[in-house]
């Protein structure tokens, strides 16, 4: 199959008053065991690649990024290509300039850091660099909880700045803060409902949920119940992974071949994968 554009994966979600998952990939067998996953469901999703993977492997764009459009076009269900939480401008600019040759089809420009009218300016003008491109963008308002460590979880976006921001910067998809926290290893997240609902109807974008490894089930489930439309997931997977790969070295410590324990924890990841496609896609949302 042909790599999908998460463009189009995001307006079926949003026509359709349901979510799509969007993974985190570091290696090439987290992108491998993700794609499994979703096969198993029958579902499809987004293969994101953040900036942090991108320094992880040496600030190269190309090597991860084009083996991940390779294991997406080589699935058997619609799968496309994001760039996650693009702080650096320069690295961001090269990356819109080369996304088309990578098979990338969105990215993710994070000014949240900066102050609001910052914010505003440097989304607006990569924004307007990526659309051109045929990037579908995603910003964020409100510092989400947990990047770096640096931003607490009690931080909410305001729905009336929502508003003002998304028509300032014309972005097509807007990262809210609405309780949860990056780089959460239980699912003890308070996610703000009433806030969802209320940023959903005054954004004229769709709403994306980071952060979503610390939110329980059934509380993801009444997220998209609420509004949300594209929803991220990390830490879940690196949890699962290295479970079971600890798991499997404590039991066999004469073990040193990486291809059998990387097979354990690559196995828990797709299950993972597979079990939040099923939620997610099961997940009802009432006639309002």
């Amino acid at each position: 199959m042909t790599l999908a554009t998460t463009r189009d994966l995001v307006d079926h979600a949003v026509a359709g008053d349901r979510a799509v998952l969007a993974f985190n990939v570091i290696t090439l067998e987290h992108a491998e065991a993700i794609a499994t996953g979703i096969q198993h469901a029958g579902s499809s999703a987004i293969l994101q690649v953040s900036e942090n993977a991108i320094w992880f492997h040496g600030g190269k764009l190309s090597p991860i990024i084009a083996a991940c459009a390779k294991v997406a076009a080589e699935a058997s269900v619609p799968i496309s290509i994001h760039l996650d939480h693009f702080q650096d401008l320069a690295l961001t600019e090269r990356a819109i300039d080369m996304a088309a040759d990578l098979g990338v089809s969105s990215i993710m420009v994070d000014a949240a850091h900066l102050p609001y009218r910052q914010n505003v300016q440097q989304t607006r003008d990569l924004t307007c660099r990526a659309q051109t491109r045929g990037l579908w963008v995603e910003a964020e308002l409100g510092a989400i909880g947990g990047k770096d460590g640096a931003h607490s979880p009690l931080v909410r976006t305001n729905p009336s700045e929502a508003h003002e921001f998304v028509a300032q910067t014309g972005v097509d998809g807007l990262a809210v803060a609405v309780g949860s926290s990056h780089a959460m290893t239980s699912q003890d997240a308070r996610i703000d409902l009433a806030l969802i609902a209320a940023l959903a109807l005054s954004v004229p974008a769709p709403l994306v949920l980071h952060g979503s490894s610390g939110v329980a089930d059934e509380t993801l489930v009444a997220a998209i119940g609420a509004g949300i439309r594209k929803i991220n997931v990390g830490t879940a997977l690196n949890v699962a992974f290295t479970r079971e790969v600890r798991r499997f070295l404590d039991k066999n410590l004469e073990v040193t071949d990486p291809r059998m324990y990387i097979r354990e924890g690559s196995d828990s990841m797709a299950r993972t994968v597979t079990h939040l496609c099923r939620l997610v896609d099961a997940a009802c949302v009432p006639a309002r």
